[in-house]
């Protein structure tokens, strides 16, 4: 089914939630943590001093961030200046990238649905990953 219609936060919840072996668990700030096996592949960030206005110097409430497959996969979503996507000096050499809940709209929950999925690869297990891919007719299997 395609749906690309813009994307929105609670398609983050949903396409976080819908994926297997997934728990859902509160951060330091009540915030939402999706994991899957223990390990957190999409998480909605408390506001910090390294993600801030850059108008008001006001730490960006509304941050959100997705494990990445790696380096090459996080520089081809945050060298465009027009993305939303986008990476602080305390993600330096970190697998992730974030975006603000304000700016999900600029991507299709389509694209939202391939970087849950890619997120949650990057973090379950091999064998769950190569059941994943199965499953979903994928070449990588």
């Amino acid at each position: 089914m395609v749906d690309d219609r813009p994307a929105r936060v609670e398609d983050v919840h949903a396409l976080a939630a819908g994926m297997p072996h997934v728990t859902r668990v509160a951060g330091t700030g009540g915030n939402a943590v999706y994991q899957v096996g223990g390990k957190s592949f999409v998480f909605f960030r408390t506001p910090r001093p390294d993600a801030v206005d850059p108008d008001t110097g006001e730490r960006y409430d509304d941050v959100i961030v997705f494990w990445v497959l790696g380096d090459e996969d996080k520089a081809a979503m945050v060298q465009d200046p027009g993305s939303p996507f986008f990476t602080t000096p305390h993600f330096n050499g970190h697998p992730s990238v974030l975006i603000r809940a304000s700016r999900l709209h600029e991507i299709g929950r389509d694209e939202l649905a391939e970087v849950v999925q890619d997120a949650w690869l990057s973090r379950a297990s091999a064998k769950r990953a190569r059941d994943w891919l199965a499953a979903h007719g994928t070449a990588d299997a």
